[in-house]
């Protein structure tokens, strides 16, 4: 039976005496009546509550000292996600309680109940999905590769973040059945949710874009969350993924708020997709010096640096003119700013080892 008809079939509480003239003030009686009432109701939904915020504090308290005492936490982190939504959750159930009890509660609980019930069993649905997101998430950091918990917190990131979208959306169409001025309207969100989409589709299309193009993100994975990537010019690592947008910070820290959309219509560059990257170095010398131990110092310096990853590590002549000589230093490292770092130090390392073993190689001028 649901509240509204529940709330129809409940009698109204009777008055102690006949209705009042608006002058007259009420008898003795009466107010010894509604005193009763009143303090008999208040009685009954106050232990009520306070029960329940007892039975509360009880069981989030063993589970945060459970979470302790464990090596992973999780007791204590499932206890934080749903503190709030289950203590209001079971004062609601506190109250349906002491509904029965009293009929004075019962009239406030079920002109209340139509609308709270969703909105609690929304939240709490809510804090599940939020929670359980945050511990695989967590799980996944802990014990896989780099690049493949990436991958997966990035699919578990918006994964979670639709269902979100589609639990507050349903919560508030079963809210908006509670109330008789609005119920139809409840009702056309839940029965019409796709004609709906395809009236708003006009209108919202980017935004509508950007959702479907979040999802296919998660499902197909063009980028992760950490990848390097190059978008119109402008390059960084990516550091959300949002439904509708993706955040990607540069190197001097500014943040690119790009719509996901943009991604799957226009291409871009992920420097991190493989696992790798490769980079050179140039360096014009005069012709006629021994390339040999230019390339074994090379190599030297490249096996002693903790960035290169040892897939590619050469020294090549890449151009010979005259007057000097281009030579190349490929290296490779695991991501773009580990080779940043091993450009400059090859770089760095190759000029000072040419200063103090073949200083008439170096070129004045090209």
């Amino acid at each position: 039976m649901t509240p509204h008809i529940a709330l129809q079939a409940l009698k109204p509480i009777a008055l102690a005496s006949s209705a009042l003239d608006p002058d007259q003030l009420p008898s003795s009686n009466e107010l010894m009546h509604w005193s009763g009432r009143l303090t008999h109701a208040t009685v009954a939904a106050g232990s009520a509550i306070l029960v329940a915020l007892a039975l509360h504090a009880v069981i989030f308290a063993a589970l945060r000292r459970l979470g302790r005492r464990t090596q992973h936490h999780t007791e204590a982190e499932v206890a934080s996600g749903f503190n709030q939504s289950v203590r209001w959750s079971f004062v609601a159930v506190g109250l349906s309680i002491a509904a029965d009890a009293d009929r004075m509660v019962a009239h406030v609980w079920l002109a209340l109940a139509g609308f709270v019930v969703p909105a609690l069993t929304g939240w709490v649905i809510y804090a599940g999905v939020k929670t359980g997101a945050e511990l695989l998430s967590e799980r996944i950091l802990a014990h896989d590769d780099e690049l493949t918990a990436r991958s997966r917190t990035t699919r578990i990131t918006l994964l979670a973040r639709s269902a979100g979208f589609v639990i507050i959306f349903v919560t508030i169409a079963m809210i908006l059945l509670g109330f008789p001025a609005v119920r139809h309207v409840g009702a056309t969100l839940i029965a019409s949710a796709g004609l709906i989409g395809i009236a708003m589709g006009a209108a919202a299309q980017p935004a509508l874009k950007s959702l479907v193009a979040g999802i296919q993100i998660a499902l197909t994975q063009p980028m992760r969350i950490g990848d390097y990537v190059v978008v119109d010019g402008e390059n960084g690592r990516v550091e959300d993924i949002r439904l509708s947008y993706v955040v990607v910070r540069t190197g001097d820290e500014r943040r690119l708020i790009i719509p996901t959309a943009k991604f799957l219509d226009t291409s871009f560059q992920n420097w991190t997709r493989v696992g790798g990257i490769t980079g050179s170095v140039v360096l014009p010398i005069r012709p006629g010096f021994a390339v040999e131990p230019m390339r074994a110092a090379y190599l030297t310096m490249l096996d002693r640096h903790a960035a290169w990853d040892r897939r590619t590590g050469q020294l090549q002549i890449a151009e010979a003119k005259v007057g000097f000589v281009e030579i190349k230093l490929v290296m490779s490292a695991a991501d773009p700013a580990a080779l940043g770092d091993l450009r400059l130090a090859m770089r760095e390392g190759m000029l000072e080892w040419l200063r103090l073993h073949q200083p008439d190689s170096l070129c004045m001028s090209t």
